[in-house]
């Protein structure tokens, strides 16, 4: 049976970035609005003490199957009227590989919103967008999502082998696991994720299972997933490195150009006719936001394109609107740097992978910024598990206070460089946390190559853009 996919994807940006709103928007023009599931535990508790002043997400909370855990959420987190802007959040716990059920039921909720939002009210397709390099969530916010009955899930930042049968057996209500590397261990530790246990008395029907979207950076790798995955992989979303956020590292050894940044090479080029002939559908994402560069993908066999930058400083975005407005005006009125506006940084992001950030003033792009900040992890999104002295399983993050990831066993150079983009992301969507010693955390915008080509956007006379501009700009 022939599936009408949308043509373009609105990409899963950062840590709330692709919110609920976005993704509304986007789908209500027929295209695919996707949300970010990132971080989402710490969106729910921060927008909560925030006061949910237009109450969505205690309306979200009211449809959710059970409302002993939405109540439990409500009370631990929810501020009437807001804390004091100058008082710190309240965090919710970090993940383990066996979390606390309180933590899995959080995770389940918000997710459960983050969707639920962005389907309510319209008939348009909701997709999910979560990182292979964050695993120890993932299980139960795709149950979540699942819950809200999420019509796609995305994956990209490694390779999700095991998600497509996770999500045949979370649609079904069964126990799912996922293999979590443990480094200095033979073999892999295993977690695993009960919807009857986590759900606890809530009866529980069969769910709809979503199309499962990969993302890639070689038709090698689209090949090995398409036969190798542990469930149906239903088509692909093709990226490559001018895209914004994680990107693949370059293949073979990692060098560097004059301004510090990887170098690609044909080696890294994307065949679509390789890709073609996997028969599956697939999207091309990375600066392809422009109608010729879809004509000619779609000629050359791709469904349409994967888009994020465009939709990451329209007005419905995610972003704090005075980040938002202060980088509209930057790229505007100033010329570009040398080099254009994004840097893609070898060091940054504490998974090794590349990562793409703006290079906007007041942000931890500016390494005098970045050296002020006082180092301190509590998050922990983008830890690492490693096998300790005692055998145990601990954690840590390279980018976490120098002597803290060393007396874990790490190597201090491994620290050099390392920003801590779970706090940073957060600032940028105006949750940044007030640290114990005063400091506010700083943003630090990710985009890709096409923010600097964001002024085509801009109408005369105007300083903003919507989603629905983009989609009628793209499909013009």
């Amino acid at each position: 049976m022939q599936i009408e996919h949308p043509v373009i994807i609105q990409g899963g940006m950062g840590i709330a970035v692709s919110d609920w709103k976005l993704a509304k928007s986007v789908s209500q023009t027929g295209q695919l609005g996707v949300v970010s599931g990132t971080a989402i535990n710490s969106v729910l508790v921060r927008r909560l003490q925030d006061g949910d002043v237009e109450g969505n997400t205690r309306r979200a909370l009211k449809a959710f199957p059970s409302q002993e855990i939405a109540n439990k959420i409500l009370e631990t987190y929810f501020i009437e009227g807001g804390k004091p802007a100058d008082k710190p959040y309240k965090r919710a716990p970090m993940y383990s590989i066996n979390s606390p059920k309180a933590l899995l039921q959080l995770t389940v909720a918000a997710c459960f919103v983050e969707v639920w939002l962005a389907r309510e009210g319209h008939n348009g397709k909701v997709g999910l967008n979560l990182l292979e390099k964050i695993q120890l969530p993932n299980l139960a916010c795709l149950y979540g999502a699942l819950l809200a009955d999420v019509d796609y899930v995305i994956m990209g930042a490694g390779i999700p082998r095991e998600i497509p049968g996770a999500l045949d057996l979370l649609s079904q209500n069964q126990t799912a696991t996922l293999k979590i590397p443990v480094m200095g261990m033979e073999g892999d530790a295993v977690m695993s994720f009960n919807p009857q246990d986590v759900m606890e008395n809530t009866p529980l029907v069969p769910l709809k299972r979503p199309f499962f979207f990969p993302i890639v950076s070689s038709a090698v790798l689209a090949n090995n997933l398409k036969k190798k995955s542990t469930g149906r992989v239903d088509g692909f979303i093709v990226e490559g490195p001018l895209a914004g956020g994680h990107n693949a590292p370059p293949r073979g050894p990692m060098k560097l150009n004059e301004r510090g940044e990887p170098i690609y090479g044909e080696r890294d080029a994307v065949d679509l006719a390789d890709m073609k002939a996997l028969e599956l559908p697939f999207w091309m994402a990375g600066y392809y936001a422009t109608p010729e560069k879809l004509k000619e993908v779609q000629a050359q066999g791709a469904h349409g394109v994967q888009v994020g930058t465009l939709f990451a400083f329209s007005d419905e975005s995610g972003v704090k609107l005075e980040h938002r407005e202060k980088a509209i005006a930057e790229i505007i009125s100033k010329p570009a740097p040398e080099g254009g506006w994004i840097f893609t940084d070898p060091r940054s992001s504490p998974t090794n992978f590349p990562f793409k950030a703006a290079r906007l003033p007041g942000t931890v792009s500016e390494e005098a910024l970045y050296l002020q900040r006082q180092r301190i992890c509590d998050l922990g999104y983008l830890r690492h598990a490693y096998k300790k002295d005692d055998g145990t399983i601990g954690q840590r993050c390279p980018a976490e206070p120098v002597k803290d990831y060393v007396k874990k066993g790490g190597l201090e150079e491994d620290t050099v460089g390392r920003k801590c983009l779970c706090n940073a992301l957060m600032a940028d969507v105006g949750m940044g946390q007030i640290q114990a010693n005063g400091q506010a955390e700083l943003p630090l915008l990710t985009a890709g190559d096409d923010l600097n080509n964001i002024v085509r956007m801009i109408k005369p006379g105007q300083k903003s853009y919507s989603a629905k501009d983009v989609i009628q700009y793209l499909l013009a």
